[in-house]
């Protein structure tokens, strides 16, 4: 049957643009087929596309449904069959087939060498992963579909930066989905990419599709997912949206033989946000920095801009630039590198200046199952996590609940595996979260929601105001009333809405920490919070306790400072000295 299907397709689409054919690897005997475009021309493309376990070329060919991009964009493609169905993902068997396939296509249809790109589909695409790390310098760009390495993915230092584009259906009940983001964590940091993706939902009007772009990096390389919302196992072709194109459509920016130049902002961080209460915001200067090289030229030109606006021009490194008084609002950053040979490329970083005016969300980055969020970080007594990263499966993390009934949809868990004081915390706008949080003296209210996650039940949270430099200026303890059960699948309701006041009488840099309880295993996880400015603080003097003997004081409109204490307010209120 298979011989009979194989012999109506070739019939279906003409001897000349398909074939099956041969070639002797090893000493073995191993078969592919072929499709080439009608007036195919000299020095085109090669795409290479390998099966599934148990699944053949004949099949892996119908799935792809890439005979009309071929057709457009004049490139072979060569479907091979793997030894019993299957593929050498540990050793090198099916690379030097690989090897062999590209020096008979090269022969036979004289391709371009520096533009051979490698796929596959499940097994085929942790072959395709396995192939980064064998032959990167014979694959221009890489595009596994919903599969990876199993056993976890390395990147080989010696290895160059890798183009990527892994295809993957969040409902994929053989390769999991949950597996993506490890597989290309790995490649996203040897690629020197930056670990925040450009996100795009609704791809190209599909509702379930979200692109996610890492890059660029090194070498103007990029890493994409195409995450496909519901997908199972299989390769996608609806709403319009076709896999073979999206890959063809990503690869073919890439070769071996690099043209253009790269350039990449190395500081500020994208994403970096200035966020201040109650007055103006004074952002301090800071240094714009960039890299650019020319594989095979020379850098002319690094010029920086903000939005439209040029700011600097330069000729020779270093490339760095200082940006003075940004204000309210958001500012687009951007480096633009021309070569000796006018071709340009380009990076861009964003920095927001906020100065809220009513309830700001600190929560509003809780979005992506496994992440630690913008603003924050997290600590449980073993590990920092700071600033935004992803692709966790333990600690310290964002959840995405799923329970028929639910409080809130995200939330931010942290626990304190050692018990120690304080070893477990999470906290918005700490250092290295490229968020920076400036409180100017007034009343605040702090709204929020938090539970605990597992064990202990119950156990008590305290959620404390701190300058950027440790020294507390308010703190409260309550105990949650909601213990979701250690599943984001459980329903749980009646987390009690925390409503608090505390008074800031000096501007500076301030974190937010909610802190568990300092017993082994304690946790939380903040679903919901909110801070505001509720007015000003005025007629207060300040006092230092060191001048005050021992006793209690009834110190209107004062404001006592206890060294090395923190501060102790007082409007009409006792203040006791020791």
């Amino acid at each position: 049957m298979k011989h009979l299907y194989l012999f109506l397709l070739l019939l279906a689409t003409g001897w000349q643009q398909l074939s099956a054919e041969t070639i002797t690897v090893n000493g073995t005997v191993r078969n592919y087929i072929v499709y080439v475009p009608a007036n195919l021309g000299e020095n085109r493309p090669l795409l290479i596309s390998c099966h599934g376990m148990n699944q053949d070329a004949a099949y892996q060919k119908g799935m792809l449904q890439i005979e009309s991009v071929a057709d457009t964009a004049k490139f072979v493609t060569v479907f091979p069959n793997g030894i019993d169905k299957g593929w050498d993902i540990g050793g090198d068997r099916d690379i030097n087939y690989v090897k062999a396939l590209i020096d008979a296509m090269v022969s036979k249809y004289k391709i371009d060498r520096n533009r051979v790109y490698l796929s596959g589909f499940s097994m085929g695409g942790m072959f395709t992963y396995h192939a980064m790390n064998r032959i990167p310098d014979l694959i221009a760009a890489f595009a596994p579909i919903s599969g990876y390495p199993m056993g976890g993915t390395t990147a080989n230092a010696n290895v160059r930066p890798i183009p990527i584009i892994h295809t993957h259906g969040t409902s994929d009940d053989v390769v999991s989905f949950g597996g993506v983001q490890g597989a290309l964590n790995a490649w996203i940091k040897h690629n020197g990419c930056p670990t925040k993706a450009t996100v795009v939902k609704n791809y190209r009007g599909t509702p379930n599709i979200t692109r996610h772009t890492w890059g660029p990096g090194n070498n103007g390389v990029e890493v994409v997912l195409m995450e496909l919302e519901g997908k199972g196992h299989w390769i996608s072709n609806d709403f319009g949206v076709k896999t073979g194109e999206e890959i063809w459509n990503f690869c073919k920016r890439f070769s071996l033989e690099l043209k253009d130049p790269t350039v990449r902002i190395t500081a500020p961080q994208d994403g970096q946000r200035y966020i201040t209460f109650g007055g103006a915001s004074e952002v301090p200067d800071f240094t714009l920095r960039a890299t650019a090289s020319d594989p095979d030229g020379q850098v002319a030109s690094v010029d920086f801009y903000e939005g439209e606006q040029l700011l600097a021009s330069f000729d020779k490194e270093p490339y760095t630039f200082v940006v003075q008084g940004l204000t309210k609002g958001e500012h687009t950053l951007k480096a633009v590198v021309t070569d000796d040979e006018g071709r340009t490329a380009s990076s861009q970083v964003t920095v927001s200046v906020l100065e809220p005016t009513s309830n700001f969300l600190l929560h509003n980055t809780f979005n992506t199952e496994g992440c630690m969020p913008d603003g924050w970080s997290a600590y449980d007594g073993n590990e920092l996590r700071s600033g935004y990263s992803s692709g966790y499966s333990s600690g310290p993390r964002v959840f995405h609940f799923t329970g028929s009934t639910h409080d809130f949809e995200w939330g931010l868990y942290t626990r304190n595996v050692t018990g120690a004081e304080h070893a477990g915390y999470a906290r918005f706008a700490d250092k290295g979260t490229q968020t920076i949080m400036t409180l100017y003296p007034g009343n605040y209210q702090l709204m929020c929601r938090v539970t605990n996650w597992n064990l202990p039940d119950f156990s008590p949270v305290t959620v404390a105001v701190e300058t950027i430099g440790g020294k507390q200026v308010w703190a409260e303890t309550f105990t949650p009333t909601v213990n979701i059960g250690n599943s984001a699948s459980n329903a749980f309701s009646g987390v009690r809405l925390g409503i608090y006041s505390f008074d800031v009488y000096e501007k500076n840099r301030y974190v937010l920490t909610f802190y568990t309880a300092d017993a082994p295993w304690a946790d939380l996880l903040v679903g919901q919070a909110a801070l505001r400015r509720m007015g000003d603080v005025s007629g207060i003097q300040a006092v230092e306790a060191s001048s005050l003997a021992p006793g209690c004081y009834n110190l209107q409109g004062q404001q006592v400072h206890q060294p090395g204490k923190g501060i102790y307010l007082h409007k009409g209120k006792k203040v006791i000295v020791k």
